[in-house]
């Protein structure tokens, strides 16, 4: 009886080593590679992609490119119109709207809230700082930013910005249209 204690004492001292030895794998939390570094994180998820004039797409894009570039299906969808909302965090929310004209993309709306007056501001810079990049000679009249872009065999658009914030509410307005 001494001698199956003692083994058994063993054998169970010696699974208890070879767990306490073996070496626990941790998943690293992978970090996504930034997209626009030198600007808000922000920029990251609204813009999205440095391809195109916005989220990867260009004017003239159908229906079905801009539902592929969203990866969710609209809030609102009518023909000709695609309407999308996102929640950003808890003080800040974006909404898009595509207007389309025979399957073409015509305009893009873009409007970012947030309670965050100081994120507002530093949002509104780096979307002026990012276009201005992109495109050459911004204007300023009114408290609008307009960029116009006339390069290569692209038709010419526009790219306006405008902070209507108020005291309370940080409102960020941005459209881009085919200039005509």
């Amino acid at each position: 009886m001494q001698k199956r204690a003692n083994i058994f004492v063993t054998a169970l001292s010696l699974i208890l080593i070879a767990f306490a030895c073996s070496e626990v794998k941790k998943e690293e939390p992978k970090i996504k590679a930034r997209i626009f570094p030198g600007y808000h994180i922000l920029l990251d998820e609204i813009i999205r992609s440095k391809d195109g004039v916005f989220r990867g797409l260009n004017l003239n894009a159908n229906a079905t490119e801009i539902k592929k570039a969203e990866g969710a299906e609209p809030s609102e969808n009518s023909e000709g119109h695609l309407y999308y909302e996102y929640k950003a965090d808890s003080l800040t929310n974006y909404s898009i709207e595509y207007t389309l004209n025979k399957d073409s993309l015509e305009e893009i709306n873009l409007q970012i809230n947030t309670s965050d007056l100081e994120l507002s501001s530093y949002l509104f810079c780096d979307f002026k700082d990012y276009y201005a990049n992109k495109l050459p000679n911004p204007t300023e009249d009114k408290g609008y930013v307009v960029y116009n872009c006339f390069e290569g065999q692209r038709k010419p658009f526009v790219v306006s910005l405008s902070d209507n914030s108020s005291p309370t509410q940080g409102i960020i307005n941005m459209v881009i249209y085919k200039d005509k």
